[in-house]
């Protein structure tokens, strides 16, 4: 016997429980499935980035109207989320990129935006006292910060199931068709039948729209963490390395998460990821080069999780090309976190009436 709902989401990360929950609190039927567990790949793994800093021009509407959701987070899912103000900033490390930091705050503010700022060496240093005396410059946004990426995911999912989602862990869609004007989706756990299809798969989002008609080029890949034993508190907001990979930040109990793009081996078919041990060094000894503390400090884990890029880095939103009563919203390409608030609500607007009023456009399948 079949499940029947409004709306059937698929994937329960950040942007599936996001979506799932600001659909059910538009008083729709939502059901929600997930293979594994909410947040067991990207969105309980990622650096936790709360980022409007160096953003792709496309994305900075919907990535300051999400930052208006983080300031409000613990009156959108009853929880604080573990975010923290902290600031991000980019460092250059000479001229070279003094001026690309330049050239991208000058882009910025011509497109109308005021949340990225310029700093010289003097401030900069008054910003990252423990900052290495080669850095010349950064660039900072002042009200990023930095969130627990799987709390957050929990609280979304809390949310979610306290809106009345129907959310099943451990049950995997396996088909997907359409008559009538219904999606039937045949899943382990039995069929689930609903008018609207929301594909938030993630590193597999790209299945769902080839099950669809409409393949895309989504590449898995496995970004990579350390965290370090407790150090001396030496540095507040997110560091974010222009010239060499790096991003990092110390949480509040002194811990250091050091991340910043080196990547691990992912493996799709078996949901595993493996950590490059090669390109862990490489991430130590850049963090170490830039804050010089550093060299002192204990790894005492690493770890990698599945995610999703499209060639140009920019996630898919928007209607199906080929279905009525499809959405989709995946391959965020590693920064999709801080995203994922206001995804909820663009989803939901896409559900309920069809249209965002925030530009989605650029981040339309048929682009590719």
């Amino acid at each position: 016997m079949s499940t029947t709902a409004d709306v059937l989401v698929v994937g329960g990360g950040i942007q599936g429980c996001s979506s799932a929950l600001q659909i059910a609190r538009r008083g729709l039927k939502v059901a929600l499935v997930e293979k594994n567990t909410a947040g067991r790949h990207a969105s309980g793994v990622n650096a936790g980035g709360v980022r409007r800093l160096l953003r792709a021009a496309p994305e900075i509407p919907l990535s300051i109207a999400s930052m208006r959701l983080w300031h409000e987070i613990e009156a959108l899912v009853g929880d604080d989320c573990g975010f923290k103000v902290s600031g991000q900033i980019a460092v250059a490390e000479d001229e070279e990129g003094l001026k690309a930091l330049e050239a991208r705050a000058a882009e910025v503010q011509a497109l109308g935006f005021t949340h990225e700022e310029l700093v010289g060496r003097n401030e900069l240093f008054e910003i990252l006292p423990a900052l290495s005396r080669h850095c010349v410059g950064g660039l900072v946004a002042r009200d990023d910060g930095f969130a627990s990426p799987y709390h957050t995911t929990m609280a979304f999912r809390r949310a979610a199931i306290a809106a009345g989602v129907d959310l099943r862990e451990e049950c995997r869609a396996t088909g997907f068709a359409r008559k009538g004007g219904v999606w039937r989706v045949e899943t382990s756990q039995g069929p689930i039948e609903a008018s609207t299809l929301v594909n938030c798969g993630g590193a597999w989002g790209g299945a769902v729209a080839a099950a669809l008609g409409e393949p895309v080029p989504l590449e898995p890949i496995a970004p990579m963490m350390m965290v370090t034993s407790r150090m001396p508190e030496f540095v507040t907001p997110v560091v974010i390395g222009l010239q060499r990979k790096l991003s990092f930040k110390q949480m509040p109990n002194g811990t250091v998460l050091i991340g910043g793009g080196h990547r691990g081996v992912p493996d799709t078919a078996r949901e595993l990821s493996s950590v490059d041990f090669q390109k862990l060094v490489v991430s130590a000894r850049t963090v170490a080069d830039l804050f010089p503390i550093m060299r002192d400090a204990q790894i005492v884990r690493a770890w990698s999780g599945i995610e999703s890029r499209m060639p140009d880095d920019l996630p898919v939103i928007g209607p199906s090309s080929t279905e009525e009563g499809a959405y989709h919203a995946f391959g965020f390409s590693a920064h999709g976190f801080q995203l994922g608030p206001i995804i909820g609500a663009i989803m939901a607007d896409l559900v309920t009436t069809g249209r965002s009023a925030l530009p989605i456009e650029p981040f339309r399948l048929t682009r590719f």
